[in-house]
């Protein structure tokens, strides 16, 4: 069997932190008491690709671990810079097209939008689009698998040709 790590992802998001923790009991064969929903969907798509595709060799953990010894652990992780408020009102985040006139943005852009609750993440491929770790060849088609119905891809992902003020 072939892990579809993107599909994997995609069952861990739409689960709840019970359902979570749960999992990761099955995959860690141990509990946890976070309720860290992005750490634990993290935590279990490495397991699991580490199941699937086998963990360091012995001479990689022996490395890490020497080179560990010497080390000075850092507990948390750095903050992010805090952007200032006139920055944060003042950025526009604008996505590159294909072409002039396109609607369709560079391959390797990330289309998102929410949807009943839910946050909808599509990647350009070259030719066509990833969902759920399934290729669609249209907007249209990823559209429809998410709402079932047939929808204006570019229209429910809210994009319009440079120009175009609908």
């Amino acid at each position: 069997m072939t892990l579809n790590i993107g599909k994997e992802v995609a069952a861990l998001e739409r689960m709840t932190i019970g359902q979570l923790r749960e999992r990761y009991a099955e995959v860690f064969a141990e509990t946890t008491k976070t309720c860290n929903k992005t750490w634990l969907i993290r935590r279990i798509a490495w397991r699991l690709q580490s199941l699937e595709e086998g963990d360091l060799s012995d001479r990689a953990l022996d490395k890490a671990m020497e080179l560990a010894k010497d080390s000075d652990l850092r507990v948390t992780a750095p903050r992010e810079p805090k952007l200032s408020s006139h920055a944060v009102r003042h950025t526009k985040t604008m996505a590159c097209l294909i072409e002039p006139g396109s609607r369709v943005p560079l391959p390797g852009t990330v289309i998102t939008r929410p949807y009943k609750g839910r946050l909808i993440q599509v990647k350009v491929l070259p030719k066509g689009f990833e969902f759920e770790g399934e290729l669609y060849k249209s907007l249209s088609a990823v559209a429809k698998q998410v709402t079932g119905s047939h929808w204006n891809g570019y229209r429910f992902f809210n994009l319009q040709k440079m120009g175009d003020d609908q």
